[in-house]
């Protein structure tokens, strides 16, 4: 469930990126960077420590993505950690990507893959989930290679899971 402060920091956060020329880019790279710090248990308690001053804190930022992020998704980034909210950023974006996509009449499938997938193959899958869940499908797609092979594709409550990861932790389980 969304909360209304969650709900609010997207929105703003929409407003922000809305008002650039390169939008998709910079929802990709919130996605990214959301998806990484909410991985990192450690980075998580740095940015959230009221011990640490704040300098710092965009010190560490400025560190990890300065180079490889716009300015805009610095600032954003640096903004929640300012109002105490970064534990919340993975939450916040994700709920600014539903509220752009459900602004273009779209659903979000947050897909995961062994490899990069090409744009025809990116293509061919929102095509795909489109027609099986009847909503229009935008795509944000995650590499990882532990899932070994396959993707894993979830666009609202539904999971599509076709990994070769889950299908070897099912044989296992079969013999076991």
């Amino acid at each position: 469930m969304v909360t209304d402060q969650v709900d609010g920091y997207a929105r703003a956060m929409l407003d922000v990126v809305g008002a650039e020329s390169d939008a998709d880019r910079l929802t990709d790279e919130l996605f990214l960077v959301a998806k990484a710090f909410g991985e990192s248990e450690e980075l998580q308690g740095a940015l959230s420590d009221p011990l640490i001053p704040f300098e710092k804190k965009q010190g560490i930022i400025s560190d990890l993505i300065g180079k490889r992020a716009s300015g805009v998704t610095v600032a954003l980034v640096n903004m929640l950690i300012g109002v105490g909210r970064i534990k919340d950023f993975a939450e916040i974006t994700k709920r600014m990507m539903e509220l752009a996509a459900e602004a273009e009449g779209e659903v979000v499938a947050d897909v995961t893959s062994a490899i990069e997938l090409d744009a025809a193959t990116q293509e061919r899958l929102a095509a795909r989930l489109t027609e099986v869940t009847g909503k229009r499908v935008k795509l944000h797609v995650t590499v990882d290679p532990s899932v070994v092979g396959g993707l894993v594709a979830q666009v609202e409550d539904t999971l599509f899971d076709g990994s070769v990861r889950s299908r070897l932790l099912e044989l296992r389980e079969a013999w076991a």
